[in-house]
This record gives structure tokens, sequence and C-alpha cells, in this order.
């Protein structure tokens, strides 16, 4: 079985550090201490907290575990107390020991907060973004760190504009079908070692992995740079995964779909794939099949389903009452070739 449990993987925490280099340039971080400290601090919820209630006293509910973010609003109600007050209500947030503290529109923090920061060994950022939609980008950004992860092992394609992941046994030809693909002008993904990450609830992201990126292992040749002989518009760096294609020696034993009626689906870290099992014989030529999967989940992507809409021609046909049961073709007149 290509997607097994144990190929799935997941983060259950990020350090300070690593949040912080990753979103400095993204989203125009800045670090508001004079020197860098609490960086080993760990985060735990891709959720980020608003300590709006925190503030006022009370606590019952604050999530310490989350990274917290002030904004104008909390920076205004701070800005009402007096040096004592504004230290009373801001401290009972820092002992709390959370990862850190985002200051959100290029506002800049209070003397309390920079004392009671450098006390409990908390970093303070401070970006130029609004506050909502900061949060989003944030929020999108954990998400993606926390998402459930799946290492699958084919050969992942767009064609045209279709995430297609090729599977199968070694050495059925999963490298060589995508390079036919990239050669007739698709993109590859990745090959050999795909890292599937899950977006939501019913979408899932396929990359290859830093080592390999866009390098083939091509059987009788060896490793080849795809980007680099076919340039860059032969590449891409993520997909979305939409069609599983399942290469597997021709059994007669077999029974593979004729009709296209019943639709096949694998279930990959509870999303459901189209799957489609692709027989190879010799003089099969697989990639033209690829493209019309491809297309075929295009045209019903848009609304057009073709093996329904021949039976539901077939069924009217059968209904009909015809009483000289014609059969004959009615050609074009005047059509002789």
């Amino acid at each position: 079985m290509i997607f097994e449990e144990k190929n799935i993987f997941k983060k259950d925490s990020i350090t300070v550090e690593f949040f912080f280099k990753n979103v400095k340039e993204r989203f125009n971080f800045t670090l508001l201490n004079e020197k860098p400290f609490g960086f080993e601090k760990v985060i735990r919820e891709q959720s980020l907290n608003r300590p709006q209630f925190a503030l006022t006293g009370f606590m019952d509910h604050f999530t310490e575990s989350r990274i917290q973010v002030f904004g104008n609003t909390e920076l205004k109600y701070l800005s009402l107390l007096d040096s004592n007050q504004r230290k009373e209500s801001l401290e009972k947030i820092f002992e709390r020991n959370i990862p850190c503290v985002i200051l959100t529109e290029s506002n800049q923090p209070f003397q309390e907060m920079i004392d009671l920061s450098q006390k409990y060994n908390i970093p303070l950022f401070g970006s130029t973004y609004p506050t909502t939609k900061l949060i989003y980008l944030i929020g999108d950004f954990l998400d993606d760190q926390f998402a459930s992860r799946l290492s699958a092992h084919g050969s992942f394609v767009d064609v045209y504009g279709v995430g297609v992941l090729f599977v199968g046994r070694s050495g059925i030809g999963k490298s060589e079908v995508a390079l036919d693909l990239v050669e007739r002008g698709h993109r590859l993904v990745a090959d050999d070692v795909v890292i599937f990450t899950k977006k939501g609830e019913g979408i899932l992201i396929g990359s290859g992995t830093q080592l390999v990126q866009h390098f083939m292992e091509v059987r009788g040749i060896g490793l080849i740079d795809i980007r680099s002989i076919f340039g860059v518009r032969s590449i891409r760096y993520q997909k979305r995964l939409e069609v599983v294609i399942d290469l597997e020696i021709w059994d007669e034993d077999a029974t593979y779909t004729r009709t296209g009626l019943d639709e096949n689906l694998i279930n990959i870290c509870g999303v459901e794939i189209p799957q489609v099992k692709v027989p190879i014989v010799p003089g099969k030529n697989i990639t033209v099949i690829s493209e019309v999967i491809a297309l075929n989940y295009l045209q019903k992507h848009y609304g057009e389903d073709a093996a329904k809409i021949f039976k539901e021609r077939l069924d009217k046909k059968l209904q009909e009452k015809s009483s000289n049961n014609d059969r004959s073709i009615d050609y074009f007149e005047h059509d002789f070739e």
C-alpha cells in the first residue's frame, strides 16, 4: 500500500526561533528587545490569542500556550492605565510563560512591557501589518507547520492544471511517464518522494523534498535535472493533489472499469481522492491516457460527466417504444466520402 499510517507525521511544536526566522521577512517582523532571548521557547498551538479580557484581570480561560497578539485595542486600554496598573495588568499575562508577544501596526511597547519581557524571558516582536490581517496570515503559516503530512513514493505531475500522482510498484515506469509528460509541456512537481500536507478539510498539497527537488532518476540513465534540461516552465514547487493513477501490470483475473460510472476513491489523511487503475500492456500509450484522465477530471469538475451522459442516452433509448425497430443510420445527404 502506497499510503500507510506509518508514513504520516505531524509536528507537535515549533520553537520561537524557527517561527521568527520564517516570518521575519514575510510579515515585516522586527525584534523589539535590545537583545534576543527566549528563542528556545516552544509554540504548541496554531491558534493565536488577543488577551483583551486577560488585561482586565479575567484569567479563567486564558490560553497561555498561544502566541499573544497586542493590537490597537489592547494598547489603547493599557495607555489609559497608570504605570503601576499597567505593570500589574501585564504581569498577570507575562508570568504565565507565554511563548512570545507580537505588537501589530508598528506600535511600540510600553516600558513596563519591555521590563516584564526581560524578567520572564519572553520575546517581543513588532509588525507593520494590521492586526486582523496579521492574525490571518500567521494562523495560515502555523496551520501549515502543524498540519498532518504524508510521504508517498511516486511521481507527481501537473497535467493541464490537474495534480496527478502516479503510484505503483518500483520499476513499473512512473518516472518515465512523468518524463514523457514533461517533454509534452506538462510540469513536474516531484519524483520518487512526494510530501503531502493537509490544508483545511479537503485539500492535500504535494511538493518535493529540499534535497531531491526536481531531480529525477531514470533507469539506464541515472539522475537528471528536469529544470536544467527543460527550463523553468517544466516545474512546479507545489500542487494540489486531485487524481491518483495507479499503474499496474495487466492481470487477466482483475476487474477494470469499463464505463467510469462507479468512481473509485482513495482516502488519504481523511481526504477522498479519485483513483484510476491503469493496467500496463505492450503498446499502450500511458502518457496519452494520463492526459485524457486529467481532461476527463476537468470535464467532470465543470459539470459534464461523459459516463453519466451516455447512461442517460442509453436509458432514454431503452424506454422508447419503437414499432419498426429501425436500426438504420441517417447519413448526410450528398455526402458520399
